[in-house]
Parts: structure tokens; C-alpha cells; sequence
């Protein structure tokens, strides 16, 4: 079976529709995804939507708690929105109840099987859901994210992608899907053939225009938002 792996989808519908189109083309019949559906950008709404015309796995990113923080404290809009834009705001807007509560009880971690291939699947670490890895990180941090329990290891957050082969099973962060911090206008992500344990790591393109037009009408003074769509892009 081909798997794909996303995180860090950001309420960048965009760019989901991007990868979707082309993991169809792929005939990818599962979707893992590591969390951060909310936070900086405005359609989670089209994103859930999206996702849910696919078998998929789930599990809840940070970009979740601070939604469920803001839900329970209106009084943090504004420093929420000078850190990371008026995503969360829009989720709040956008999403039903139901779909509110089902960002909130989602597991922090899951472990899925297909074809007897073992897979974990965290958002930061498998010990934290904040905590960053990034492929240049200490050999400590890489080995602890080591397991005799299952073939692949499923990281995100850092939004930067990578794939490291640990003594017993195979680290990948897909990178982030939404807002890649290494080159703008590409969502990048994975793909898992669980027949034979192979894995591909894989950058689509999409149009940023429309995100950045959104950008400027609502948080023009967040430059950071756009600044990040457009990096390293052309180099």
C-alpha cells in the first residue's frame, strides 16, 4: 500500500490541493497526517474538508493546543496573531463545534500498521509534541527517536524535511506542507510503499499568489507570512 505522509498543513488549502492531486496520481490509497491542520493561514475549513474525502490517520500538533488555548482565552487574540498570523482565528470562525472538538481530542501519538510495517507517528518527538528536531541535531537526539517497535519513526513541526536510517527503524519528518522553511512555493511531503519499505520524500509545487493577497488584507504587518512563502524560491 502507498502511503502519504503530511504535516503542518497550516489552513494552507493551496497547497494541500496540490499534494492531493498529485498523491492521487500516485495512487496512494491512505494519508498520515502529523497535525498542525490550524495556525497562520485562514482555510482549515476546505483543509478538513479535503481530508476527509481520503482514508486518513490523525494526530494533534501544537498548532492545535494553542487553538484549544485561544478557545478558552479569548484575551491571547492579539499576541496569537502578532506570532503567527490570524490562522487560529479563522479556525474559530470557520470550523463547527464538531469539528472543533474533534482537533481537541486528538492523540498526541498513534501507532498505525498496514502490511505488518509498524509505524509511529508524533508531531515534534515521540516524547514531546513541542519539541523541535532538524536534520543537523545532535546524534543523541536522532538515536533516542530509535525504535525496535516499529519500522518508521514520523516526526514534524520543524517544517523542514529529512529521512535518517537509525539502527533499528527509519526517522522521517516530511516537512511541512503549508510553509516549508526551505523553499517557498513547494509543500513537501512523503510518500510510504509498505510493501517493500520503501519511502520518497517528495516537494509539489503551488501557486502562492492567492495566499499572499489574503496575507495583505489580513495581517499585512506580519511580514514573516508572506516572507516565508516566497524564500530561497528561484535559487
Amino acid at each position: 500500500m502507498k502511503i502519504a505522509v503530511i504535516s503542518d498543513i497550516h489552513g494552507n488549502y493551496d497547497a494541500l490541493f496540490e499534494v492531493l492531486k498529485k498523491a492521487k496520481e500516485e495512487r496512494v490509497e491512505h494519508l498520515l497526517v502529523l497535525g498542525d491542520i490550524v495556525g497562520y493561514y485562514y482555510h482549515p475549513d476546505k483543509v478538513l474538508e479535503a481530508l476527509s474525502e481520503w482514508s486518513f490517520d490523525i494526530i494533534k500538533g501544537n498548532h492545535e493546543y494553542i487553538l484549544e488555548d485561544l478557545t478558552a482565552n479569548p484575551e491571547l487574540a492579539n499576541p496569537i496573531r502578532l506570532k503567527y498570523g490570524s490562522g487560529h482565528k479563522a479556525a474559530i470562525e470557520k470550523l463547527s463545534d464538531e469539528q472543533l472538538k474533534f482537533l481537541k481530542e486528538l492523540p498526541e501519538t498513534k501507532v498505525v500498521q498496514f502490511d505488518g510495517v509498524s509505524i509511529l507517528m508524533s508531531h515534534g518527538s515521540p516524547w514531546s509534541n513541542d519539541f523541535y528536531i532538524y536534520p543537523d541535531c545532535g546524534k543523541d537526539i536522532i538515536t533516542r527517536c530509535d525504535s525496535t517497535e516499529h519500522s518508521f519513526v514520523l516526526v514534524g513541526h520543524s517544517h523542514y524535511a529529512f529521512a535518517i536510517n537509525n539502527a533499528n527503524s527509519v526517522l522521517i519528518n516530511p516537512g511541512s506542507v503549508g510553509q516549508s522553511r526551505q523553499i517557498g512555493g513547494k509543500a513537501s511531503w512523503c510518500i510510504i510503499d509498505t510493501n517493500n519499505k520503501c519511502f520518497q520524500l517528495l516537494s509539489t509545487d503551488y501557486k502562492v499568489e492567492n495566499l499572499i493577497n489574503e496575507i495583505a488584507k489580513k495581517d499585512e504587518d506580519i511580514e514573516y507570512l508572506t516572507k516565508i512563502l516566497i524564500r530561497n524560491k528561484g535559487a
